[in-house]
C-alpha cells in the first residue's frame, strides 16, 4: 500500500529535503509552502497523513489543523522549532495527533509517521467492524472498505470494481449531491474519459443490486439536473 503524505513547510530547503527523504522511503509526497495551497490541494490529493509546520505564512498551523478537522480525521503531525510546552499542548488540543520539535532526525520523522498510521489503521478497522455489526442489526446497506465488500441486509452482494468505487464515495458522504463529473473524477482520476456518461449505467446496475424497488430507489436518489446522492 502506497502512503500519500501532504507536507506543508514554508522553508523550501527543508521541505525539499523532507520530501526527497520520504519519496526515497516509498511515500507519495505533495509539498506546499502555504496554508491556502494546502487547503486547496487536500480534497484532490486525499492524503493518508499530513505533516505541517506550526509557523506558516497567511495562516497559523493551529488554524490550519482546525480547518482540516472540520471535515477530516486524517492523522496530522505538527513540526516546529518551538520547544515551548504551551505550543505543543495547543497543537494537540486543536487536533494534531503528534508534535515533533526541530531539528529532528528524518528517521524519527519516518517512525512518527508510521506510528500515527498504525493507530489510524487500527481505529479505522475497529470502526469498520462496528459498522458491520450495526449493518447486521439494522439491515441497512453497508460498505466495508477494508474488505472491499458491499452488504445488504447483512448479505454480501457481488459488485464490479467501478460499482464498488461509486458506492464507496456515496456511502462516505450521505446526503451529499455528487455530479456525474465528480464521481468520475473520484473513481478514475486522470482516466475519467474511460467512463464518459456511463455513470448512469453503473448507478442503474447498483440499484438493481441494493434497492428493494429499483424503479423507486430508497438509497441512491437522483437529484434531477445535478447527479446522485446516498440517503441513509
Amino acid at each position: 500500500m502506497t502512503i500519500k503524505v501532504l507536507l506543508i513547510e514554508d522553508e523550501k530547503n527543508l521541505a525539499d529535503m523532507i520530501a526527497f527523504f520520504l519519496e526515497e522511503e516509498g511515500y507519495i509526497t505533495e509539498r506546499v509552502h502555504h496554508a491556502r495551497e494546502a487547503l486547496q490541494l487536500f480534497p484532490q490529493f486525499q492524503p493518508d497523513i499530513v505533516v505541517t509546520d506550526l509557523m506558516l505564512p497567511e495562516m497559523d498551523g493551529n488554524d490550519l489543523v482546525e480547518a482540516f478537522r472540520q471535515h477530516s480525521t486524517v492523522p496530522i503531525l505538527m513540526i516546529s522549532a518551538s520547544t515551548m510546552l504551551n505550543d505543543r499542548l495547543r497543537a494537540l488540543h486543536n487536533g494534531a495527533d503528534d508534535f515533533l520539535c526541530k531539528p529532528f532526525s528524518l528517521k524519527e520523522l519516518d517512525a512518527r509517521i508510521k506510528a500515527l498510521l498504525r493507530r489510524s489503521i487500527i481505529s479505522y478497522q475497529d470502526k469498520l467492524v462496528k459498522e458491520d455489526k450495526q449493518a447486521e442489526i439494522t439491515g441497512h446497506v453497508n460498505v466495508n472498505e477494508y474488505r472491499r465488500t458491499l452488504f445488504v441486509d447483512g448479505v454480501e452482494i457481488e459488485v464490479t470494481h467501478i460499482e464498488f468505487e461509486i458506492m464507496k464515495e456515496l456511502y462516505r458522504n450521505p446526503g451529499k449531491v455528487f455530479t456525474r463529473n465528480e464521481l468520475m473524477d473520484r473513481i478514475k482520476g486522470s482516466e475519467r474519459a474511460y467512463l464518459d456518461r456511463t455513470i448512469d449505467v453503473h448507478i442503474s446496475s447498483l440499484r438493481k443490486k441494493i434497492e428493494p424497488d429499483p424503479k423507486n430507489p430508497r438509497y441512491i436518489k437522483t437529484v434531477w439536473g445535478t447527479g446522485y446522492k446516498y440517503v441513509i
